[in-house]
């Protein structure tokens, strides 16, 4: 069977992926490995951990290792949930949590990239992000999980639920919790503002 256009659907993608087409794992793989790997990245405070984990969903998900039933959710809810089990087995191996890595986008801020221009926004987006870093890493994980899948990957309350096997309540609960947490220290650093 051949098809002339590429398939949108991941169930589709899965399919022809199981009969051996290659280029149906490869657009699946450019599809979620970006926002797989922020999730990592975020929720593991490690590139290299996040790399491996990464590379082990889509191992399992190319090898039929991991049991994808597309009548229970979407793809990349599966992926993200098969991805924070993991992360919690390697932090349970470890004996932590970690902490977020300092910088996630593999730039210092000091390279040539940095144009004469514009130093002084890029120095005050650095602060923000590490801000948000910081105060990420502050966060209790089973806070941490909603807010990355909720403010940074879009996903509804249910598909977070799902990913973290918790009541949809529970998740509004945690995000919530999570929310004012990051406001409460978000806003004990910036200058100028006032907490009521």
């Amino acid at each position: 069977m051949t098809t002339t256009a590429a398939p949108d659907t991941d169930t589709e993608l899965l399919r022809q992926m199981r009969s051996g087409t290659a280029a149906a794992f490869q657009a699946l793989y450019r599809r979620h490995q970006g926002p797989l790997f922020r999730f990592c990245v975020l929720r593991s405070g490690s590139p290299d951990t996040a790399a491996d984990i990464v590379q082990e969903v889509f191992m399992g998900l190319l090898t039929g290792a991991l049991n994808f039933d597309p009548l229970r959710g979407q793809l990349q809810g599966f992926l993200f949930g098969v991805a924070r089990n993991l992360i919690l087995r390697h932090e349970q191996a470890r004996g932590r949590t970690a902490a977020l890595p300092e910088h996630d986008d593999g730039e210092d801020g000091d390279g040539p990239a940095c144009s004469e221009a514009e130093p002084l926004a890029r120095m005050l987006s650095n602060e923000v992000a590490d801000s948000v870093r910081h105060a990420l890493a502050r966060l209790a994980p089973h806070y941490r999980d909603p807010v990355i899948l909720y403010e940074m990957h879009g996903l509804t309350y249910q598909e977070i639920a799902d990913i973290c096997q918790v009541d949809i309540g529970t998740i509004r609960s945690r995000l919530s919790r999570g929310r004012a947490a990051l406001a409460k220290w978000l806003g004990a650093h910036r200058p100028g503002t006032i907490n009521a």
